[in-house]
């Protein structure tokens, strides 16, 4: 998948958020957790944190799993593929652009 692509645009919106990017940290870090957990260690409203999970998982950063009356949720850290891609490319980019600089000011230097 292209960092391009609608997925990964979706991935991008949904880690500019502060918030979800904290829940998604933490279900990276801590595994499994129900939105009762999350909204525990979130500061916010259990209406809002599961908004926020919408978002992940729309942007298939998070699975759910139906278990009663609770839902369980799990980071899919193999989504990040996309922003990895565009990181790579950029540190590349930047890279070349440093070295052709640095060669420029050593033959200034001369």
């Amino acid at each position: 998948m292209s960092y391009e692509s609608a997925q990964a645009n979706a991935i991008f919106k949904a880690l500019s958020d502060p918030t979800r990017r904290r829940i998604f940290a933490r279900l990276c870090r801590e595994g499994e957790q129900t939105v009762v957990a999350l909204t525990r260690h979130a500061g916010i409203s259990q209406p809002a944190v599961s908004k926020h999970l919408a978002a992940l998982k729309l942007a298939g950063l998070v699975s759910d799993r139906p278990d009663g009356r609770q839902t369980h949720y799990s980071a899919r850290p193999a989504a990040l593929a996309p922003l990895r891609d565009w990181t790579v490319e950029m540190a590349a980019f930047w890279q070349g652009r440093l070295d052709r600089l640095d060669n420029l000011l050593n033959r200034m230097d001369q």
